[in-house]
């Protein structure tokens, strides 16, 4: 059955937009009393009936609704460097969010190669992977913000930063605490500058390690990502 993103749902009708009336009738070919499914973001999972099949402005009835559908046991929160190539950050945007995140905050550090990244397309993308995964829950893409910024406004109840310097780190799992919420700090290629470590540090950021592998950005954010999942199963 197709799905459609409809964050502004509010009763027993609705109507797709333009773009995705179109989709939906000369795309689809879907016609009147097809059964098609909607999700708004926010919990909410619904079933509807094509009732107007017109090209613009496809109308829709709701036939039955779910609250909190998928609702997941934590909150995860990454702050993630943006990549120079932008398609590895857009990779792990759809990736994350197939797996499961909730919020994500681009961070401009000391060593980024990217200072500046124009959202709509990141959240469309986000978009298109909450509809593939058959997720009820849209992530929070955050502007992006300094990395000083962030750490001193940073409010998690479990604060994390990984990092490449020979020191003391320790694995996820240590100690962790389940159900809970979380932030993890992951930096540009070239790393976190030691200012930066020391800042997160003193801001009650947890050092931690990934792994033996030096991880590109991405991917060593997706693996934080799945990791606190897995921890949370």
């Amino acid at each position: 059955m197709h799905l459609f993103y409809t964050p502004d749902i509010a009763a027993d009708y609705y109507q797709l937009s333009e773009e995705e009336s179109k989709h939906c009738i000369r795309v689809l070919r879907l016609k009147l009393g097809d059964k098609v499914q909607l999700v708004d973001g926010k919990g909410g999972f619904y079933e509807a009936e094509i009732v107007d099949e017109h090209p613009k402005r496809t109308l829709l009835k709701i036939t039955s609704t779910q609250k909190e559908y998928g609702k997941r046991n934590h909150y995860l929160h990454i702050a993630i460097a943006p990549t120079k190539n932008m398609d590895r950050f857009e990779w792990f945007l759809e990736k994350a969010t197939e797996i499961g995140i909730d919020e994500i905050t681009p961070i401009i550090c000391d060593r980024s190669e990217r200072k500046e990244l124009k959202t709509d397309r990141a959240n469309k993308i986000i978009t298109s992977a909450i509809k593939q995964s058959l997720k009820a829950y849209h992530p929070l893409l955050n502007k992006a913000r300094s990395f000083k910024e962030l750490i001193q406004n940073a409010q998690a109840s479990h604060k994390y930063i990984a990092h490449c310097e020979d020191q003391q780190k320790q694995e996820l799992k240590t100690g962790f605490v389940e159900r809970d919420n979380y932030l993890v700090l992951i930096g540009p290629e070239g790393d976190f500058s030691e200012a930066e470590i020391s800042l997160a540090l003193e801001n009650g950021f947890a050092p931690i390690t990934l792994g033996n592998s030096r991880l590109r950005t991405e991917t060593a954010a997706l693996q934080a990502c799945f990791e606190i999942n897995y921890l949370n199963r």
